[in-house]
């Protein structure tokens, strides 16, 4: 997984090609996952191709990044839901049609702000062993600097943009904000709504993005933005903190029953 684009920036956390002024989120130098141990995990896909990670916050509702939506053509998104292998038959797999792509408001291409999409499905999912919920968190704190998270996609494995079938993860540490502010990092763009994971040579990539960033179990980020080059350690992986956006989550589910 490397950067974020259409989660591991720090395993920030799926094909697709960097954005050109923003590079987005893949994992770099992780490894497969167990199969069906992260039954939260979506693929974000166009004609059949993954584009973009995300995952399943509630039965009918799908959470990635607002900039999944930069370079797909003007097709709705599908999300495919139970996958361990994007190709291979699986019993609980299946694709779901979009009714709905609902990004943040203050989401733009010029830079990494609320950068957060809500999918509302066609039907509610058909929740089993392999697609669950994951809780993600309401609480408006920090997560401690040196915490250990984990992110997972099906964004590039390497600089010759690899993707693979399989999900894979990644384990990086969390980084103070003050760090990730730095002038050789990203020079004070990084805001209260934001978190930074390190980049030494594991991270996430293009095609991660969208994908959650999870630590002590609960998704606390969303995988959007880091280097160019993967893996990148003066580029940490950016994710969007989910807590600062509780109520617009919880206003646009409730808006749409």
């Amino acid at each position: 997984m490397g950067h974020l684009s259409p989660v591991l920036a720090l395993v920030a956390l799926l094909g697709i090609s960097a954005c050109a002024g923003r590079p987005r989120g893949r994992i770099l130098r992780g490894y497969e996952a167990a199969p069906h141990r992260k039954p939260y995990m979506a693929s974000l896909q166009v004609d059949g191709k993954h584009v973009c990670g995300g995952f399943l916050i509630a039965d009918q509702w799908v959470l990635s990044a607002a900039h999944c939506l930069e370079d797909k053509p003007n097709k709705p998104f599908q999300v495919l839901l139970g996958a361990h292998s994007l190709s291979e038959p699986e019993p609980h797999k299946r694709l779901y049609g979009v009714r709905a792509e609902i990004s943040h408001p203050g989401s733009s291409k010029e830079t990494n702000d609320d950068d957060l999409l809500l999918l509302q499905l066609e039907e509610t999912a058909q929740l089993n062993e392999h697609v669950k919920v994951l809780a993600f968190q309401r609480q408006d704190t920090d997560v401690p600097t040196g915490t250990e998270c984990e992110v997972a996609g099906w964004g590039e494995m390497n600089h010759n943009g690899k993707l693979p079938d399989k999900l894979q993860q990644v384990e990086r540490p969390v980084i103070s904000r003050e760090t990730c502010n730095g002038r050789i990092y990203h020079d004070n763009t990084i805001t209260e709504k934001m978190m930074c994971t390190d980049s030494r040579r594991k991270d996430t990539c293009p095609g991660d993005s969208g994908g959650p960033l999870v630590c002590n179990g609960i998704a606390e980020g969303v995988v959007s933005a880091g280097s160019r080059v993967c893996g990148n350690y003066k580029k940490p992986g950016i994710y969007t903190r989910i807590a600062p956006y509780v109520d617009w989550i919880d206003s646009v589910m409730a808006a749409a029953n």
